[in-house]
């Protein structure tokens, strides 16, 4: 697949499987054959049925697994290059604050496991960025499911990294709070874009932000489908409401319920 206009790609995908060894010299394949480039500042949404290998993939990208097969490659770099050099942030559905840590000192956290004085005026503009400034001194247990996401997001930029790692960072919320963190995230993500890979299961989370949105198959995963969004940006909540907006949902729903029923068949 190629890369779309946005410029030279900033990771390539290529080749990639994975298997899982299992008990009694059995194993299991959870990736198929996928190639992707993403270009510099791109943003990807992985959806697909449960069980498809999204995660995994992501994983791979983000240095947790390692591929049984092919090659994955950041800006000419492995994953782990990118991790020792601070390249890459993470945010996961379980947002992952240290209790004991206030959220200004939560978004810090990257500069003091790096080794690194804590860039305050950074931490300030993150706190800024996520519309929790007056929040800095609270504890995670005073802050709503929805404000420790934007916290977890503000610290998985905090040393400005060139790819951003989301996995089902709204999954958990009620579905009035994830629709607002989509606004807040396609907001923040426009004022600073960073090439960022997005699982979600939400058809509508996944064409409200991204470039481009890949749907993969059943087990093993494979890329089914790889539909560009050309909606304008900045997008707004009334988007969701837009004919093109509402055609594209009704096609990727439709595909997924294509390989969904294939898959059980």
């Amino acid at each position: 697949m190629e890369a779309n206009e946005k410029g030279a790609a900033g990771i390539v995908l290529k080749g990639i499987r994975k298997s899982f060894e299992l008990a009694k010299g059995q194993s299991v394949e959870a990736v198929g054959h996928v190639d992707l480039d993403i270009a510099r500042g791109e943003f990807i949404a992985l959806i697909g049925p449960s069980g498809c290998g999204k995660s995994t993939l992501l994983r791979m990208i983000a240095g947790l697994e390692i591929p049984s097969h092919g090659t994955i490659t950041i800006a000419g770099q492995t994953p782990d290059e990118c991790i020792k050099q601070q390249k890459l942030g993470l945010a996961m559905q379980e947002h992952g604050l240290m209790p004991w840590l206030t959220a200004r000192n939560n978004v810090a956290l990257p500069f003091r496991l790096a080794g690194l004085p804590v860039d305050e005026d950074r931490v300030d503009e993150l706190l800024m960025l996520v519309g929790l400034h007056d929040f800095a001194q609270a504890l995670p247990k005073q802050l709503s499911g929805g404000m420790k996401q934007r916290i977890s997001i503000a610290r998985a930029l905090a040393l400005q990294p060139e790819v951003l790692i989301l996995d089902e960072p709204f999954g958990a919320l009620d579905a009035v709070t994830r629709r607002l963190m989509n606004n807040e995230l396609q907001r923040i993500w426009s004022q600073k874009p960073t090439t960022t890979i997005l699982v979600t299961h939400s058809v509508e989370e996944a064409v409200f932000l991204a470039d481009r949105v890949c749907l993969m198959s059943p087990r093993p995963g494979q890329l089914a489908l790889v539909e560009p969004i050309t909606l304008e940006r900045p997008r707004r909540l009334e988007t969701m409401q837009e004919q093109s907006f509402l055609g594209l949902l009704a096609k990727l729903t439709a595909k997924l319920d294509e390989v969904c029923i294939a898959g059980a068949g």
